[in-house]
Parts: C-alpha cells; sequence; structure tokens
C-alpha cells in the first residue's frame, strides 16, 4: 500500500539545496584561506559566518515583524548585511524562514551581491595568481 505524501512546512530539496550553498561558499572559503595562510588577513574568512549570523537574526526578525504586522527591516539593511558577507546566511534564513524568496526586485538584488562576490573571490583566486 502506497503511503500518501503530506506537505510537510519547511526547506522543499534540502540536499539540492545544501550543495549549492556550500558550492557558492567554496570561492570566498578558498580565498579567505589564502589570504590568511598568505599572511595578509584572517577577517574575510572570520567576517563571512559573524555577517551570514547577523543576516540570519535580521531575516528572522523581519519575518516575525511581517507575521505581526510590526515595524520591518528595511530592505536596504538586509542587502547591506549580505553585502558585508552575509549572503550565506541569508540564503539560509530565506530557505528555513520562507522569507524574501517570491519577490523577484528583491531576489534579483541578492542574487547580484552573491555574483558580485563569486566575480571578487574568482578574481582574486585565479587572475591574480597570474600577475594580472
Amino acid at each position: 500500500m502506497a503511503r500518501a505524501q503530506a506537505v510537510e512546512p519547511g526547506v522543499r530539496h534540502v540536499r539540492l539545496k545544501l550543495l549549492v550553498l556550500v558550492a557558492l561558499c567554496l570561492l570566498p572559503l578558498l580565498g579567505g584561506l589564502q589570504m590568511g595562510l598568505n599572511g595578509q588577513s584572517w577577517l574575510a574568512l572570520a567576517l563571512y559566518p559573524l555577517v551570514s549570523l547577523v543576516s540570519v537574526m535580521l531575516y528572522w526578525q523581519d519575518k516575525q515583524q511581517a507575521r505581526g504586522q510590526g515595524w520591518r527591516t528595511p530592505e536596504k539593511v538586509l542587502h547591506a548585511s549580505e553585502l558585508l558577507g552575509g549572503w550565506p546566511g541569508a540564503l539560509l534564513a530565506q530557505q528555513l524562514f520562507r522569507h524574501k524568496t517570491r519577490k523577484l526586485s528583491y531576489q534579483l538584488v541578492f542574487w547580484g551581491i552573491v555574483l558580485v562576490h563569486q566575480v571578487f573571490w574568482a578574481d582574486r583566486l585565479f587572475l591574480h595568481l597570474s600577475g594580472f
């Protein structure tokens, strides 16, 4: 007898989304490690998890305020936390809280920020090694 699948609240396609998150975090992780090991600074490696935690908290607070019709966190504040390195936490929070995932204008800015980080680290890791 086939069992009926209940629709459960939560993240759909968890494994795929975690794989995407890990893949997107590889360049910043490798870049931060390279900087630290070359004696430049460990700051980049420390900032991503710290600012990601702030992003998760901001998203959680905004979701709570949205449910309770309270004062919302401005989108520019959310985007600023993402730009400062909190985009991994923001991506995680979007999925965990199902927040800001359907607003196209928001998602375009968010993914633009992720792209900026990816391009920065790809440039730093691969183009600066060749001396350009």
